[in-house]
């Protein structure tokens, strides 16, 4: 059966990144072939066909079809999966609370617009931010939408975490499991080596350095971002579209056996985040699309802490889009 993809932002440079690889079916697997439905801004339609050209270029096997609108109810149309990567760009001297109000109407317009024509079983990945609160916007403006079919990514500092713990211990990255990121979306988030394990031993008994779990890993992953754009003068592309990737791949084909990722997904109240807050915790995926949380983690003071502030940060920013939330 084919699978409709809808991309905002799809003319960008995350886009750029992530069209390639879902039309070489590094979502659905091998043998699912797909139709990209691809959102961009009126002025930069131009630009979009350019980026279907070389699509078709590509002459991908998977790839049936292209569609190029500015109209999200184009591109929404029958979509099985929705990756929300367009996003208002923070600019200089704009504070957080500006960006989010900047962006709110862009994510209630299409939050409507995927309850209106999307498909019902309609799985929405929010990547362009501040996500969390983005998601958190896009849901409450698509009641048709169950909460547990949307989820905001997180999975970029998931990957960040496992590969700064992998450089940290001098191995690769797959033998770095059960890292957590809590909270935001933001540098308020938690990395959390507390539960990792690296080779099947306790991640912190290998790096045997506390000072710089505290003190370096966990500011290294939330300012890795801009670390990226003063390194290379543009945002981090290339690993925000593989992240994504990652996190759709997990929806549709699951997360390996007896591990989790990290998502942002609406709170049921568990771990002490308000419920309905889009938080990013420890879930696993059995490939049909859902997810469940990992339960009964454990807090040290430190960590209990540092997932606080993420949450204060997270019901500051819901307050603040408050009047569009439905």
């Amino acid at each position: 059966m084919v699978k409709r993809v809808a991309v905002t932002g799809a003319a960008g440079q995350i886009g750029y990144s992530l069209l390639p690889r879902i039309a070489a079916g590094e979502v659905f697997g091998p043998d699912t072939p797909v139709i990209l439905q691809c959102l961009e801004l009126t002025p930069a339609l131009g630009f979009l066909k350019g980026v279907a050209m070389e699509l078709e270029d590509c002459a991908f096997p998977l790839l049936k079809g292209i569609v190029c609108s500015d109209d999200p109810r184009v591109a929404f149309a029958d979509a099985d999966l929705a990756l929300l990567v367009g996003s208002k760009p923070r600019s200089a001297g704009m504070e957080r609370k500006d960006l989010l109000l900047e962006n709110g109407p862009i994510f209630t317009g299409q939050g409507q617009a995927l309850a209106d024509v999307a498909r019902s079983d309609v799985r929405v990945v929010v990547v362009g931010n501040p996500c969390n609160t983005n998601c958190l916007i896009a849901m409450n403006n698509a009641k048709k939408i169950p909460a547990q079919n949307w989820s905001a990514m997180t999975q970029l500092d998931h990957n960040r975490a496992t590969a700064q713990l992998a450089q940290k211990a001098g191995v690769d990255s797959t033998d770095v499991e059960g890292v957590v990121i809590w909270g935001n979306h933001s540098n308020t988030q938690f990395p959390d080596w507390q539960h990792a394990t690296i080779g099947g031993k306790a991640a912190a008994d290998v790096i045997g350095d506390v000072p710089w779990l505290k003190d370096v890993f966990i500011p290294c992953v939330q300012e890795r971002g801009k670390a990226i754009i003063e390194a290379r003068g543009k945002s981090s592309a290339m690993s925000a579209g593989s992240s994504a990737l990652d996190h759709a791949r997990y929806l549709f084909q699951g997360t390996p056996k007896g591990q989790w990722t990290s998502m942002a997904v609406a709170s049921d109240g568990s771990y002490g985040v308000p419920e309905g807050l889009m938080c990013s915790v420890p879930v696993t995926c059995p490939g049909d699309g859902s997810f469940e949380v990992v339960r009964d983690l454990e807090f040290s003071d430190f960590g209990r802490g540092k997932f606080q502030t993420s949450i204060d940060e997270l019901v500051g920013e819901r307050d603040t889009v408050q009047a569009l939330l439905g």
